[in-house]
Parts: C-alpha cells; structure tokens; sequence
C-alpha cells in the first residue's frame, strides 16, 4: 500500500496557512533589505571597474545586483499587495458595521414598542354611535 503524499512542498503549505498580516510582515523587511544589498553590490561593481578589475568581475557583480536588486522589488511589491488587502478589509468591515448599525436604527425607529395586535382602538360592528 503506496501512502497518500501531498504534491505540494511543505513550504507552500507554510505559507498558505499565514496570515496576510504575517506575510506583510516577512516581506516587507525582507524585500528592502535585498533591495539595499542589490545597491550595495551594485557600487561594489562600478568601483571594480573603475579601478580596472577584469571584466568577467564587474560584469558577473553587476548581474548578480541585478538580480537582488529585482528580487527585493518584487519582494516588496507583494508586501505591498498584502498590505493594500489588509487596509481593504478593515474598511470593508468597518463599512459593513457602520451599515449595519444604520439598518438596526432605521428598524428600531420605525417598529415602536406594541403591547397588542394594534395601536388603534377598533370600533365595534355591533355598536353604532
């Protein structure tokens, strides 16, 4: 008998269990520190060719900035994304609550307080005035 594994990688599981806010918060930092660190390298290389390295050397330090450069946009760009979903929600819940306070007021103020069937005396078919 052949156990039943998830296709998925442990890690996807991860992170789909994270809340938006956590992710934010992972990805945040994360993306502005690769960001920097793709700046660093990225100087790193044009002083190396500046003084007259080789150019297999700045070349391959640049690419490499390239990519953390990138990397840290998009990284900081999903921070962004999630963050975005967050502020939405909590409008669209307090815009549902505040909807929702109204419509409970509007019923309150139209439905007053009945003690019987009717507010108004009825008059009596067999009595005539």
């Amino acid at each position: 008998m052949i156990p039943d594994i998830n296709p998925k990688p442990p890690g996807a599981q991860l992170i789909k269990r994270m809340s938006t806010r956590t992710k934010w918060l992972i990805l945040a930092p994360l993306g502005l520190i690769l960001l920097s660190f793709g700046l660093f390298v990225l100087s790193e290389a044009a002083h190396q060719r500046r003084i007259g390295q080789p150019t297999q050397v700045w070349v391959l330090l640049g690419l490499y900035s390239l990519a953390l450069i990138n990397t840290g946009l998009v990284f900081f760009g999903e921070a962004l994304r999630f963050r975005i979903l967050l502020d939405v929600r909590r409008e669209t819940r307090r815009s549902m609550r505040q909807l929702l306070r109204k419509v409970n007021a509007k019923e309150s103020r139209k439905q007053p307080n009945r003690k019987g069937k009717s507010d108004k005396k009825t008059k009596s078919p067999i009595k005539t005035d």
